[in-house]
């Protein structure tokens, strides 16, 4: 499960920094024509080229620190949907499936750690 939630969390930021840019495109060009609201599109642009990163990154860890790249899959997943909504759906997708199969694959906890 946790190649899999490597896999996810890379496919998931690449396709949130495509979604990123495009949103940056769209805040640029509403800005050329002077549209009311374009600067603010454009700097959510930004904010998910970072989320994205920080996907890419969370999948990077989902071998070694399972629980950690879930949640960092998790708030990128989620917070691109608050950045760029519907621009995000499909990264969005493979970021929450690839933060639940991080958090599902982790190790359990030994009996003798617990005692």
């Amino acid at each position: 499960m946790r190649i899999a939630a490597l896999i996810l969390g890379i496919v998931g930021g690449v396709l949130g920094i495509v979604a990123g840019i495009f949103a940056m495109t769209v805040g640029g060009i509403g800005a050329a024509f002077a549209a009311e609201g374009a600067g603010t599109v454009t700097w959510l642009g930004f904010a998910a080229i970072l989320l994205g990163v920080l996907g890419i990154a969370g999948g990077g860890v989902a071998l070694r620190y399972p629980r950690a790249s879930a949640l960092m899959q998790l708030i990128a997943g989620l917070g691109g949907f608050i950045a760029v909504s519907l621009f995000w759906i499909p990264a969005g997708l493979c970021l929450l499936a690839g933060a639940l199969l991080a958090f599902l694959g982790r190790r359990p906890a030994s009996p003798v750690a617990a005692a």
